[in-house]
Formats: structure tokens, sequence, C-alpha cells
């Protein structure tokens, strides 16, 4: 064998309500990669203590999660839907792994930065380490891809690192065992037990941005409701939103150059493509030359067409959540199966009795 198997896995934190942001920029993937991969889907309730230590509902927050998964079209018995915490092997790896990664290495991480703020002494181990433990999400399925934001490529490639050197240092017990396969990283050859794993990252909206403000992305935690669009809003919130949506008082530019320098036009504009499936370039030749008392009602009625289907079945799954709960309860099961493969290997690799 000179190649892993190709695992497609990713997740999302129960935090708040999903938004256009996270549909766009995740959830739709999920979707599509269906289609010819082996997917894993993940709601990530351990990584949600590093956000917010105490949830009031945590329980129907990992719920509307896979709602919003199966609503999206995710089909739970072709894949694994699942919750992080059903599967114990995660925090096993995780501290495999915080003993493999390097502290220079998880001082370069900009996200916890960005999220400890100036106080950083008073930030949790738990947001510092927040990587090692998505390394192995990521890495107890041996998974080879992750549909990603582009804010969370610094983070794969932590993960990669982490693989490397765990392959490296114990390249010798790997080989003794006979878990890895031969592959080239670069031009060199490496007897591997974890792969490198390949962040997906495309489309014409790869990183939703606020409503409000074009440099900042959308996000569950902006105090203002009206800077996103919540899968859950009905269609007069979605219609209230588009149309108080911060722009300019120029029209829409007929080519692309057009956008530099103007965010919140960029941003509605890569929101109609990604929603339409068509490209920014398709959607100026369209709308070029208009004013945004034009676009603005074209985009609310894509937008209320693509959502609503979705925000009603998810409606239906939440209000009994019996199948929600047996779908994790599934997927969980066949997912801590998987998880435990890679876990006796690897005890077996470092030297665990067990």
């Amino acid at each position: 064998m000179s190649e892993f198997k190709k695992v497609v896995f990713s997740g999302v934190q129960p935090t708040g309500n999903l938004h256009l942001g996270n549909y766009l920029g995740a959830i739709r993937k999920f979707v599509a990669l269906q289609e010819g991969n082996d997917c894993i889907y993940c709601v990530v309730d351990m990584h949600a203590l590093t956000a917010q230590l105490v949830h009031e509902d945590m329980p129907n927050q990992i719920r509307s999660i896979a709602a919003a998964f199966i609503a999206s079209g995710i089909d739970p018995e072709k894949h694994i839907v699942f919750n992080q915490s059903a599967v114990p092997q995660h925090a096993e790896l995780a501290w495999i792994f915080n003993c493999v990664a390097r502290i220079g290495w998880m001082n370069r991480m900009t996200q916890f930065k960005d999220k400890a703020g100036k106080d950083r002494e008073q930030a949790s181990l738990g947001l510092y380490a927040y990587p090692s433990l998505m390394a192995a999400d990521i890495l107890v399925y041996r998974g080879t891809h992750v549909p990603v934001g582009d804010d969370q490529k610094q983070h794969l490639e932590l993960a990669r690192d982490i693989a490397m050197k765990f392959n490296l240092d114990y390249a010798e017990h790997i080989r003794k065992t006979d878990y890895g396969i031969d592959i080239t990283v670069g031009n060199e050859p490496v007897h591997a037990y974890f792969p490198m794993v390949e962040p997906l990252i495309d489309g014409p909206a790869p990183r939703v941005m606020s409503l409000r403000d074009g440099t900042k992305k959308m996000s569950k935690s902006d105090p203002s409701d009206l800077s996103r669009i919540n899968l859950m809003d009905d269609e007069e919130a979605i219609s209230k939103k588009i149309r108080k949506a911060k722009t300019d008082p120029e029209g829409l530019p007929s080519e692309i150059d057009g956008l530099k320098g103007r965010p919140e036009a960029d941003n509605l504009v890569g929101i109609y493509a990604a929603l339409a499936d068509r490209s920014k370039a398709e959607v100026l030749a369209e709308f070029g030359g208009q004013q945004f008392s034009v676009f603005k009602p074209a985009l609310v009625d894509l937008a209320v067409n693509v959502l609503s289907p979705i925000t009603s079945e998810m409606r239906r799954l939440m209000s009994d959540t019996s199948h929600i709960d047996a779908i994790l309860r599934n997927g969980g099961e066949r997912a801590r199966a998987r998880a435990e493969v890679t876990m006796k290997e690897v005890r077996d690799i470092v030297g665990f009795l067990y």
C-alpha cells in the first residue's frame, strides 16, 4: 500500500445558533463530499468547553447541530454522525499528541492569541491545547481530508506536524508492528502510521463575513443578531437582515476587481455566488451596474429558497428529539469501534500494556 484510504472528517461546535457562515463554509461542503467518500461528521462538544465552560442546555445544542447536518442532506446511515464526547478515544489520543507537540508550535497558533485576548494567563489550558485535540479528532480515524474554513488551516498544518513527529519518533516501533505504510513526504520516504492531513478549502465564499461589518467574520458571538443569518431564521428575519446589511453608496461593479476595497459588497456578492453555486464573476455579469436596491431583494429570494427547507426540517427534527438521539447513539457506537482500532495499534506502538 502506497497511500492511506481517503477518509473525510470535520466537526462543528455546539455553541449557539448555527448561521449562514457555518452552512456555506462547512455543512454544505459536508453534504457534497458524501458522494464517493467515507465521511465522519462530529459535533465537537468537548471543544465547546473551551469557549464556555458551563452550558445551560448542552444536550439540545448538540441535537441542534446534528439536526442541521441531517436537514442539510447528510446521510447518517451511509456516513457517521456523532458527538465527540461519546468517543473517549479522542481524549486518549489527544494526551499522546500533547506529549508529541512542542510548546513552540502551540505558541504560534494565532487563533489562541485572538481568543485569549490580552490576559493570556487567565485562558484555560483547554483553549491552549485545542489544536492538539483537533488533531486527535481527525487522526483517531486516520482521516486524510478535512473541509475547513481558511481560519482553521493553521490548525491542520499543526496536525500534519504532530502526525509527522509521531511517525518519526516511533518509526522503529511502527515498522516492527507493521501497522504503517510507506509514503513520500516532500521527497523523503517515510514509514508512517498517521497520514498527512489535507485541507479542503474551496468555493466562492469560504469565509462569510458579518452583515454589519464586512471586515469581520460572521459569528455566533456577535452581540448584534443583525450581523448574521441564523439557520433557524424565518423568511421575515432573513429579509430584514439582508435589507439592513451594510453596503456603500456605489452600485455593483461588472468586474471582480471592482470589489477591491469594498468588503461589504464583496461579502454580499460572495454569499449570492455560494448560495447559487455560481462564481462571483457570473453574479457580477448579471448584476453589474445595478444598485443594491435591486440586488438585495434578489439575494433575499435566493437565501429564502435555499434555507427555508433546511429550517423547516430542523424544526421538525427538534420537535421530537428521539430520532436525533438515536442517530447520535448509532453514530457514537460506529465511531467508537473505528477509533478503538486505531487506539489499539497506537497503544502497541507507544508501548502501553492493556
